[in-house]
């Protein structure tokens, strides 16, 4: 199954994928239904969501504005998590998740646009698999962590590098507002190879391919991501993990290639779909900062 969430004309709404790939859905205020997606997973009631909705209307996602698949709980990132994106930025190999988190602030949709910021020329693209959390848990064991995953998406986790590497820390340049477009879609794990291994994932710019590679090279896979976060994070329903992007980022390319006004930057990965998203500049705040 695979799930869309929308807006048209101020209504949201959430979809469904039929066989045919065409989506049917409903309007949140319309009778039937199920809820937003995160208290779908939440209530394990996936696959009764996906009937109702179902008997729905036939939406076009080019007809509508797609939003992130859900609202998460937490979202969990994870650095350096492709051994080729390690040595291109000349870091050791880490032998533990390096994590970070971002905030809700931050996300868009397929489609929308990523933001940059007056402040900086350095809008890098990152391209990665998400891991959606079904099942809650503490001190999750590996042998069972695919359990708790419910499904997944795409991530574009779009970084202002100076911002980032003033400090230690990530979080600033992890969590400009309109940087971390999220979706187009959540796909179930049933539809997918356990732990979406083996996955080609690609990202474009401008049609160029810079970033290409296989989740089977993930350093840390999703079942072990998931069995290391939870030792100290309770992990809940709706919860996700971005699990890392591999080599290929601008900022380690020789001139650097970052994202400027009018490109648009697209990740793909098999079997799930092809995250789209224009890049804008953030003309209201230059126009603000000018007129303080």
């Amino acid at each position: 199954m695979r799930f869309m969430a929308f807006a048209q004309h101020g209504r949201r709404g959430l979809a469904v994928a039929s066989a045919d790939k065409s989506y049917k859905g409903l309007f949140e205020d319309e009778a039937g239904y199920p809820g937003p997606l995160e208290r779908i997973i939440a209530q394990g009631g996936v696959a009764s969501a996906a009937r109702a909705l179902a008997n729905g209307v036939d939406i076009d996602p080019d007809a509508v504005d797609c939003l992130p698949p859900l609202v998460p709980g937490k979202i969990i990132c994870v650095g350096l998590n492709y051994l080729d994106h390690a040595a291109e930025n000349a870091m050791k190999v880490p032998d533990f998740p390096t994590l970070f988190a971002r905030f809700h602030s931050g996300l868009v949709g397929h489609g929308a646009a990523l933001v940059r910021p007056p402040e900086s020329d350095k809008f890098d693209y990152e391209g990665e698999l998400v891991a959606v959390i079904g099942k809650g848990g503490r001190r999750i064991d590996k042998a069972n962590a695919l359990d708790h995953v419910a499904g997944y998406s795409i991530f574009n986790d779009g970084s202002i590098r100076d911002f980032q590497l003033r400090t230690p820390q990530w979080t600033m340049g992890k969590n400009f507002d309109g940087t971390g477009p999220f979706g187009p879609v959540f796909v179930t794990a049933d539809e997918l190879p356990p732990g979406a291994k083996g996955l080609h994932i690609e990202t474009r710019l401008n049609g160029e391919i810079v970033q290409s590679a296989s989740t089977d090279d993930l350093i840390f896979d999703v079942a072990s991501l998931v069995s290391l976060i939870s030792i100290g994070i309770t992990l809940a329903p709706g919860d996700i993990i971005v699990t890392g992007t591999p080599s290929g980022v601008g900022a380690a390319r020789k001139p650097p290639l970052f994202m400027k006004a009018g490109d648009v930057c697209e990740v793909e990965i098999e079997k799930i779909g092809t995250l789209r998203n224009p890049v804008e500049d953030d003309v209201g705040s230059a126009q603000a900062s000018a007129a303080e």
